[in-house]
């Protein structure tokens, strides 16, 4: 879990995760948008991150109160797409902290094989975010759709070698200068 501070872990946690709730709670219908009704064992609701999860590792008897489901963009759909061509996969679509959200829920779940793709993902999207900052036309032509889909987490690092690209030709042009 991120800093208490930290927005962009508020704002991963509030991402929505699939439950099956284990049994019945009286009064909790209005999460279902049943006010007023129960929420039967069974029922499945979309719940943020931080309450499916609380509530799954939290058993009020000897089973957990809710089963937990990975998120969408967890699915194999998206991961048989990402062990094809990570590249071409608009991250920001499936979630916009898409890298985050996986690291919380893969916190939940003990799911290897999830773990190789998106570390081989990110290596891929590196090397690809890395060419685009260091481009000074990166952003521009067929550059822009890859940018576009970047989650935040890429984003931030776009931003760190741009600006570090940037700032050692700025270094190198005082050198030649002095030179």
């Amino acid at each position: 879990m991120g800093s208490y501070y930290n927005i962009d872990a508020i704002l991963t946690d509030a991402q929505k995760l699939p439950c099956t709730f284990e049994l019945d709670v009286p009064g909790l219908g209005f999460i279902d948008g049943n006010a007023g009704a129960d929420m039967k064992k069974g029922s499945q609701v979309s719940l943020p991150l931080w309450l499916g999860g609380y509530l799954a590792l939290q058993p009020i008897g000897p089973s957990p109160n809710v089963n937990l489901d990975l998120p969408a963009c967890l699915d194999p759909r998206v991961l048989n797409a990402l062990k094809a061509d990570p590249k071409t996969v608009d991250l920001r679509a499936q979630a916009t902290y898409f890298y985050d959200l996986a690291v919380r829920t893969l916190e939940l779940f003990e799911e290897d094989e999830i773990v190789d793709v998106l570390s081989e993902t990110f290596k891929k999207r590196a090397v690809e975010i890395a060419d685009h900052a260091h481009n000074p036309q990166g952003a521009l032509g067929e550059g822009a759709d890859f940018l576009r889909g970047l989650d935040e987490m890429e984003r931030q690092l776009f931003r760190a070698a741009h600006d570090s690209s940037k700032m050692m030709r700025v270094w190198m042009g005082e050198l030649k200068k002095k030179a």
